[in-house]
């Protein structure tokens, strides 16, 4: 069986994020980039899973400018087999995205498409729901535990009660969450040998896809300073505090 990754190149998570001067967007200037950390969980799945000889291939995809090779090739050294790049200046939206990896799905026909629950710059969640609806595939979101089989895939997914597993069948779709895995790190050995790994190129009109951006920023800003608190001296104090002053109770 086949695997398809989508991955994406963010601000790294460890990196303060800054608003730009003219409120348009983030500051990317000069910034550390990095794999989305629910991608980076991802391909460590689909790494196991061809390691438990369930798969015989990955492919990892990625949208983005030609920058974003450097990530595919951070999932290369991680254990996928080659990549995809579609290379594109344009601003990504999830329903773009989504209509890219129906294009590539059609033409490499995975058994499984597993994609990070959300990406960490924009946090949409959106891309592996829209794409299931475009290819009309099961999905299973927020994956805390994946076993697959003949007849298809068990998912423990994260839920506001707690878990719930669910029984799709294949081909399927897959967003990951936390508690799924914990990434390897790239050892130097698979870092050279991902240098030779092939990264094949194509741009959403050898695709026939239209990226073209619905949603339009009007402005960014950063959230509001938060007020320290106030150290009380009783609960009696507390109490009145919180009737009088904040009149929560």
């Amino acid at each position: 069986m086949k695997l398809l990754v989508a991955i994406k190149r963010t601000i790294d998570y460890n990196v303060k994020v800054r608003v730009n001067a003219d409120n348009t967007d983030v500051e990317l200037t000069n910034v550390k980039m990095a794999m989305n950390p629910f991608c980076e969980i991802a391909v460590e799945e689909a790494v196991r899973i061809k390691e438990s000889g369930v798969a015989d291939e990955i492919v990892v995809v990625s949208a983005g400018p030609k920058q974003t090779q450097e990530t595919l090739r951070t999932a290369l050294a991680m254990g996928a087999d080659r990549g995809i790049h579609i290379e594109t200046e344009m601003e990504l939206q999830p329903l773009g995205v989504a209509k890219i990896l129906k294009a590539v799905s059609e033409s490499e026909e995975p058994g499984l498409v597993i994609l990070g629950k959300q990406a960490i710059d924009d946090d949409s969640n959106q891309t592996g729901q829209m794409l299931a609806a475009l290819l009309d595939w099961p999905q299973a979101t927020f994956a805390s535990n994946i076993v697959l089989s003949d007849q298809g895939a068990e998912v423990t997914r994260e839920v506001d009660g707690g878990l719930e597993t669910i029984s799709i069948n294949l081909p399927a779709v897959v967003t990951t969450d936390l508690r799924l895995n914990e990434p390897r790190y790239a050892s130097l050995p698979n870092i050279m040998k991902a240098k030779k790994k092939p990264i094949e190129v194509k741009s959403p009109e050898d695709l026939d896809v239209d990226i073209k951006p619905r949603l339009i920023v009007l402005k960014v800003e950063e959230p509001a300073k938060r007020e320290s608190g106030v150290m009380v001296e009783s609960v009696a104090e507390l109490i009145s505090k919180l009737q009088n002053e904040a009149k929560v109770i």
